[in-house]
C-alpha cells in the first residue's frame, strides 16, 4: 500500500559555497569558516576492507517467520506451545470453522516425523455444506495478496477413510468473500503425503485468511499447512519476502552476521540428542535448521516466540551469496549470555558442538562427497558458498569460562580448518570489568578478530569518535558486531554518523561493523530501536537505514589523510534536580539531603510532611509515604523515576538510606536530573541483581560509565553518598568507596572523514554536522587537481524526526555542485554530507 511521502528541512542551494563566476550582481559577504578540513590526497592513508559494514540478522522482533522469511501461514505446523509463550497452544492462529467435526492437536506415535511432532487432527462426522476445518489468520492483519499473485499451497494429509478425504482450500477476506479460486484434493492412505497446488489472487489485501476444510467421516490428519508467494527475493522456493530482503539488499553490505544475537548462546547447556531433542529450550543448533523443511526442528526462542528454522543456515548462506555479502556465522560457546550466567561442565556436551561446528565449515566448503557438503549439494547448492570466519559465542557474561571454551573451539577448527578466521568477543558492553578481562585474554591468546557490542546515548556516540585511535594497531582486529544509539530519530543517526567516520579512519583495526538490529515486525517488538520496521505488506527505512546506506554504498577502498579544526563543547559541571528510583523492585527511601562544600544544606527531606517535593519523571509505579520513609511498592513497574530539588550549585554532596523490600533488582539514586532527560544514576543491584553501575543517560537512554559486580540484600539499609566535584563523581556505600568516574570528555558535533574509490578516482569527502547551526567550512585538498562539479549527497532534517510507517520525510537528497581545489561549504544544520569530488 502506498504511503504518503515528504521531504522536510531539505533546502540546500546547488551552488551554495562553490567557486567559479560571480554573478553581475552584488552577493553579501560569505562568513568566515569556522571549521578547515585540510586534506592530504597524496598521503598513504589506511586500506578499507570490502567488509567494513555489513548486517547483522537476529530472529528477534519476529524477524524471521512472519518477516524475512516468505511463509505467509502462522503456526504451519502447530508446534506453538506454552513452553514458546505462555499464551501460545498449538492452534494458535488457527480457528475451527464449519459444523460436523472437532479439531484437536496432537503429538503421538502418528506424527509426521521426529523433529514434526504435533499435528492436527480433525474428527469428522457427516458432513453437509462448507465442510468442516480451520482458518488461518497469519500475521498482523492477515495475509497479505497481489493482484494477479501467485501463491503455492501444500500440506501433509493422510486419512483413515477408506474413500479418501476430500480436502478444500480457499482464500478469502474475513467476511468469507473470496480471494481466489479455490483448490481441491482427495486426501488417499493413512500414511503421511504431500499435497500441492497453486492460488491466484483476484485483488489486493492485507487481510486475507486462508481456509482448510474437509468432509465426510472419519479421522483427517494435516500438517505443515504452507501458503508461500511465488514473488520471493530472487524467485527462489522458501525464499524471502522480497520487499525486505530487498532493502537488506540495497545496503550492500559487506558480510552477514547471523543468526544471532542472545538466541544463540542462551539455554546453551541443552543438546539436542534422543532425550532432550524435544526440551524445546535448547541453543541454537544450525543442523536444526538444514534439511527438507518439514523434517527440520523449531524451537523456544530466547525472544518469547516459537522459532520454525524454515529460515535456516542454508537459507542465510544463499542469501549472503546472493547479495554478495561474506557469510558470518555465530556459533553457541557452551557459556551463556544476555542476563544468562552458567557455563557447561559436560565435557560429551561440549565436545558434539566443537564437532558441530566443525561439520558447519564442512557444510559450507566441503566438497559434495562429504557428508554435509553433499547435504548441501542435495538442497540445490553443490558449489561451496567460501565461508571464512566463524564467531564463537556472544555477549558471555564469565570470561574465563567462555574463553577456556573458544580456546578448544580455536583449536579445532584451525587443526582441520586453518585457513578460517575464529572470532572470540568482548561481552555485552563497551567498558567495564568483562570486557577488560576478555581484551586481555583476546590479546594474550593472539586472537585474530574481537566482536565488541554496546548500544549507548546519542552524547556518548559523539564523544567517543577517537574510541579507536589508541587501540594496538599489532592486536587483535574489532569487529563491532552491534551497535545503535537508543532510539530511531534523526539525531541518534547523526550520532552514529560522526562516530562512523571515526570507525573508517581507524579501519585499520576496525575490520567490520553493524547497525544491529535489523528487523521489527512492528505488532511484536522485544527491542528497539530497529534499522527497517516492517508490516505484513509494508516496510520502511528508520532514519538509520538512510544514514547506513549512505555510508554503505559511499565506503572507499583506501582513507586518505585529513586533518579538521573547529569549535568544542566543552564540558560542565554535574547540576539538576535529584532522583530515587526502582526497576522492578519495591524499595524505600529517607533522609535525603544534599550539602553544599561549605556546609549549605542545598535541599533536604525526610518525609515527615509527606513527600510534596517530588513529582515523576514518568506516571510508574505506586509511590507513597510509608511510616515515614518514601516508598515504591510495586514489584513489577520499571524506572519508577522520580525527582525533586534544583541543585545549581558544581560541588555538592548528596546522602541518603535505602532499603529494598522485595523484587528482582536493587535501587536507583540519580543525580543530575535535567529536565531534558539528562541524568546519572547508581544502579545498585541491577541486571537481576548481579552487577552495580553508573549511567549515563539522555532522550530515555542510558550509557554505562562504569560497571561492576553488585548485589542488593532485601531488608538491609544502605547508607549512600554522591559526592560529585565538577565533573568527578565518588560514589561511597556504606561509607567505603564504591567507585568514581570523572565525564570530562569534549563533545564535537562536527566530524570528517576523507575516502578514496580506487574504481572512479574520487575523493568521497564525508562531513557529519550535528549541531542546530550551520558549519562554514573551508575545505583545503592541497595540490589535487580535482574537476569543477562534483555529486553531493545530503542527509537533513528535524533532529527529532523519524521514518514511520506513515511517512518517511528524512531521505537522501543528491545535487551536483561546484568545487575546486579548495572552496568553502556551508552545511546545513543537523546533516550528513558526503561530496564525491574527481580528480584529475
Amino acid at each position: 500500500m502506498p504511503r504518503a511521502k515528504r521531504l522536510v528541512g531539505l533546502a540546500i542551494v546547488a551552488l551554495a559555497g562553490s567557486v567559479g563566476a560571480v554573478p553581475a550582481q552584488a552577493r553579501a559577504p560569505e562568513p568566515d569558516p569556522a571549521y578547515t578540513i585540510t586534506v592530504d590526497p597524496r598521503g598513504a592513508g589506511t586500506a578499507i576492507p570490502d567488509t567494513m559494514y555489513g548486517v547483522f540478522f537476529e530472529d528477534i522482533n519476529f524477524a524471521a517467520d512472519g518477516g524475512l522469511y516468505g511463509e505467509l501461514v502462522r503456526n504451519r505446523s502447530f508446534e506453538f506451545l506454552p513452553v514458546d509463550n505462555q499464551a501460545y497452544t498449538g492452534l494458535t492462529a488457527w480457528t475451527p470453522v464449519g459444523t460436523g467435526g472437532t479439531a484437536t492437536t496432537v503429538n503421538d506415535d502418528a506424527r509426521l516425523n521426529e523433529r514434526n511432532r504435533t499435528y492436527l487432527n480433525l474428527a469428522l462426522s457427516t458432513v453437509e455444506g462448507g465442510g468442516y476445518g480451520v482458518t488461518n489468520s497469519g500475521w498482523n492483519t492477515g495475509f497479505a495478496l497481489k493482484a494477479g499473485g501467485r501463491y503455492d499451497f501444500s500440506v501433509w494429509a493422510r486419512t483413515d477413510a477408506a474413500a479418501g478425504t476430500p480436502l478444500g482450500v480457499t482464500l478469502h477476506d474475513t467476511s468469507g468473500a473470496a480471494l481466489a479460486a479455490p483448490i481441491a484434493f482427495t486426501v488417499r492412505g493413512n500414511s503421511w503425503s504431500k499435497y500441492t497446488g497453486t492460488l491466484t489472487a483476484w485483488r489486493d489485501t492485507d487481510a486475507g485468511r486462508l481456509s482448510v476444510r474437509a468432509a465426510g467421516t472419519g479421522t483427517l490428519k494435516l500438517d505443515m499447512i504452507s501458503l508461500f508467494p511465488r514473488d520471493t527475493f530472487r524467485n527462489r522456493a522458501n525464499g524471502l519476502r522480497r520487499d525486505l530482503a530487498e532493502k537488506i539488499a540495497a545496503l550492500k553490505p559487506g558480510f552477514v552476521r547471523f543468526p544471532g544475537g542472545c538466541l544463540v548462546n542462551t539455554n546453551s547447556h541443552y543438546g539436542y540428542d534422543a532425550a532432550s531433542n524435544y526440551e524445546r529450550s535448547r541453543s541454537y543448533q544450525w543442523k536444526d535448521t538444514v534439511g527438507p523443511v518439514e523434517e527440520r526442528a523449531t524451537n523456544r526462542n530466547f525472544w518469547g516466540y516459537n522459532q520454525s528454522y524454515g529460515l535456516g543456515y542454508f537459507e542465510y548462506f544463499q542469501f549472503s551469496e546472493d547479495i554478495g555479502a561474506m557469510p558470518l556465522p555465530v556459533v553457541p560457546a557452551l557459556v551463556t549470555g544476555c542476563g544468562q550466567n552458567r557455563a557447561t561442565n559436560d565435557e560429551a556436551l561440549l565436545q558434539r558442538h566443537i564437532q558441530d561446528t566443525l561439520d558447519l565449515v564442512e557444510f559450507a566448503n566441503g566438497p559434495v562427497s562429504s557428508t554435509w557438503g553433499g547435504l548441501r549439494a542435495r538442497m540445490g547448492h553443490p558449489k561451496p558458498f567460501g565461508l571464512t570466519h566463524v564467531a564463537v559465542g556472544n555477549e558471555e557474561n564469565l570470561p574465563d569460562q567462555y574463553f577456556a571454551n573458544f580456546l578448544r573451539f580455536r583449536a579445532a577448527i584451525e587443526a582441520r580448518y586453518p585457513t578460517v578466521t575464529v572470532v572470540g568477543n568482548s561481552g555485552p558492553d563497551d567498558t567495564g570489568a568483562t570486557f577488560d578481562r576478555l581484551w586481555a585474554l583476546n590479546r594474550e591468546a593472539g586472537v585474530d578478530m574481537v566482536d565488541e557490542h554496546y548500544y549507548n546515548t546519542p552524547g556518548w556516540f559523539l564523544q567517543n569518535n577517537a574510541r579507536y585511535d589508541s587501540y594496538d594497531r599489532a592486536g587483535p582486529k574489532v569487529f563491532l558486531g552491534e551497535f545503535a544509539s537508543q532510539d530511531n530519530k534523526l539525531f541518534n543517526s547523526l550520532a552514529e554518523a560522526h562516530y562512523m567516520t571515526g570507525l573508517e579512519r581507524n579501519a585499520d583495526v576496525v575490520q567490520m561493523a553493524a547497525y544491529a538490529p535489523l528487523l521489527a515486525n512492528i505488532d511484536h517488538v522485544q527491542w528497539r530501536p530497529d534499522l527497517i520496521w516492517f508490516d505484513n505488506d509494508e516496510s520502511w527505512g528508520t532514519t538509520s537505514y538512510q544514514m547506513q546506506k549512505l555510508f554503505m554504498n559511499n565506503v572507499g577502498d583506501r582513507t586518505v589523510p585529513s586533518r579538521f579544526t573547529g569549535p568544542v563543547i566543552q564540558p560542565r559541571g554535574i547540576t539538576g534536580a535529584v532522583g530515587l528510583s526502582t526497576w522492578a523492585t519495591a524499595a524505600r527511601y529517607d533522609d535525603v539531603q544534599v550539602t553544599g562544600t561549605d556546609g549549605a544544606v542545598l535541599f533536604r527531606d525526610d518525609f515527615a510532611n509527606g513527600a510534596g517535593q517530588w513529582t515523576s519523571v514518568e506516571p510508574r509505579g505506586a509511590w507513597s509515604v510509608v511510616d515515614g520513609q518514601y516508598q515504591q511498592s510495586d514489584t513489577a513497574a520499571l524506572d519508577t523515576l522520580v525527582k525533586a530539588g534544583n541543585i545549581t550549585a558544581t560541588d555538592y554532596d548528596l546522602t541518603l538510606k535505602a532499603t529494598k523490600l522485595s523484587g528482582a533488582e536493587g535501587f536507583l539514586v540519580a543525580f543530575g536530573v535535567q529536565d531534558s532527560g539528562e541524568l546519572y544514576w547508581w544502579n545498585l543491584g541491577g541486571w537481576n541483581n548481579t552487577q552495580g553501575a553508573i549511567q549515563k543517560g539522555a532522550g530515555g537512554s542510558k550509557s554505562i560509565v562504569i560497571a561492576k559486580p553488585n548485589s542488593v540484600e532485601a531488608g538491609v539499609t544502605y547508607d549512600i553518598r554522591i559526592e560529585v566535584r565538577g565533573t568527578t563523581v565518588r560514589l561511597f556505600l556504606n561509607g567505603q568507596e564504591w567507585g568514581s568516574f570523572t565525564d570530562d570528555q569534549v563533545s564535537q558535533p562536527f566530524a570528517q572523514v576523507v575516502t578514496r574509490d580506487d574504481r572512479t578516482g574520487e575523493l568521497i569527502v564525508k562531513v557529519v554536522n550535528a549541531q542546530d547551526t550551520p558549519a562554514v567550512t573551508r575545505i583545503d585538498l592541497g595540490r589535487q587537481r580535482v574537476r569543477d562539479t562534483a555529486r553531493m549527497t545530503v542527509i537533513t532534517g528535524d533532529p527529532g524526526e523519524q521514518n514511520t510507517r506513515s511517512g518517511e520525510p528524512i531521505q537522501p537528497v543528491t545535487s551536483n555542485v561546484r568545487v575546486g581545489s579548495a572552496f568553502t561549504r556551508t552545511y546545513p544544520p543537523n546533516s550528513v554530507t558526503f561530496l564525491r569530488i574527481r580528480t584529475r
